[in-house]
């Protein structure tokens, strides 16, 4: 049962985090092009990694 629990962990951290990384990486490359669309993902990107860190946070005190 530990072992489901550290898999679902680290599951969640990977969902957590790697998602708001992809949206600024995507953000940087769409930055000449289309600005305001890579502003929104900006703002979208920081809002989910502030939730990530709370969520993640919460979960491993």
């Amino acid at each position: 049962m530990d072992e489901i629990m550290i898999l679902l962990l680290i599951f969640l951290l990977i969902a957590y985090w790697l998602t708001p990384i992809i949206l600024f990486i995507i953000g940087i490359v769409k930055l000449k092009s289309k600005p305001k669309t890579a502003k929104i993902l900006f703002i979208v990107a920081a809002v989910m990694l502030v939730v990530g860190f709370g969520v993640c946070g919460a979960m491993l005190s």
